[in-house]
């Protein structure tokens, strides 16, 4: 890995000199945009809108629009005087629980080696850090940009996760959610008993991109010159509506079914007491005239039965 910013973090009065590597790395696979009949690659050029002439990029400045076709515009030397004081350090602001920090507020994550000089202090707050169990919030300037961030413990390594700032989170505004919409408790017994049948330890590796293998497995064919052919997918009519509590059942069921346990018998909520839901009701209906004329059928058998007995 090659390092990307060096500094210091600003513990108290401890200097910790650090280098800055990314932690991840994203594996898409990248595209090129070419010309369709001879594969050429397509570039683009910086063109001047004013005068339509080609601009190297060393006279490219950045410009704030105003509005109405006006543009003010900046160059290095206003952004160099610009009091970015944690230029060249992380200073440490606070030591908060490690849960009130919503993970919303998670940008990117970047690991801190120490320098040679700096291993004894780098130590000493990773390991302090582990026994509170607190992070630290920090600022940062990074890419002519100060930034809030928050400084723990991974894999015995100090990681700067950059932050958003409060007022770069959207408010969830949704007007649905106004409404008054509540779940019985039959519905809620068994959405957690279909919680408690998926329920498992988290282990990242499990899960793979079935898109990005299907993809390259589709490049590796082009190259070997041979054609994928894909399985057909059966299509799925498209779901009537179904009793909301048959459905969560049904999922339970299937869940338990896909870790070899035996199906779970009803609850008592759903046998006496529960409110039957509108699907429930008209096939109650339906099975009213069946169940009224069984019974007519069978009482002679009985009386038969009861007299030979006596």
């Amino acid at each position: 890995m090659r390092a990307i910013w060096k500094g210091a973090v600003s513990f108290g009065l401890v200097s910790i000199a650090v280098r800055l590597y990314s932690a991840t790395e994203e594996k898409d696979i990248r595209f090129h945009q070419v010309h369709r009949e001879d594969g050429g690659r397509i570039k683009y050029k910086r063109v001047c809108s004013v005068d339509g002439e080609e601009v190297a990029y060393d006279d490219i400045a950045k410009g704030y629009d105003l509005g109405g076709g006006e543009m003010v515009i900046l160059t290095d030397d206003d952004f160099s005087d610009l009091p970015l004081t944690t230029s060249r350090a992380i200073e440490v602001l606070e030591f908060v629980p490690t849960e009130q920090v919503d993970p919303i507020l998670y940008n990117k994550a970047y690991y801190l080696e120490p320098e040679q000089t700096a291993a004894k202090p780098y130590a000493l707050l990773r390991d302090a850090l582990t026994n509170v169990e607190r992070v630290a919030i920090v600022k940062v300037a990074l890419r002519q940009r100060e930034q809030l961030a928050t400084l723990r413990v991974r894999d015995n390594v100090l990681v700067l996760n950059t932050m958003l700032w409060p007022d770069e989170i959207r408010a969830a505004k949704f007007d649905i959610l106004d409404e008054d919409v509540t779940a019985r408790p039959a519905e809620l017994a068994m959405a957690g008993s279909l919680i408690e049948s998926m329920a498992a330890d988290f282990d990242p590796s499990t899960y793979t991109d079935n898109y990005r293998e299907a993809l390259q497995e589709v490049i590796d064919a082009k190259v070997a010159g041979r054609e994928v052919v894909q399985p057909e997918e059966a299509e799925e009519a498209p779901a009537a509506a179904v009793d909301l509590m048959a459905a969560l059942r049904a999922s339970v069921e299937r869940a338990r079914a896909a870790r070899g346990e035996e199906p779970a018998e009803p609850a008592a909520s759903e046998e006496e007491g529960e409110e039957p839901t509108p699907i429930k009701k008209a096939a109650a209906k339906k099975a009213t005239p069946a169940k009224k004329t069984a019974p007519a059928k069978k009482a002679p058998a009985k009386k038969t039965a009861a007299k030979k007995s006596a």
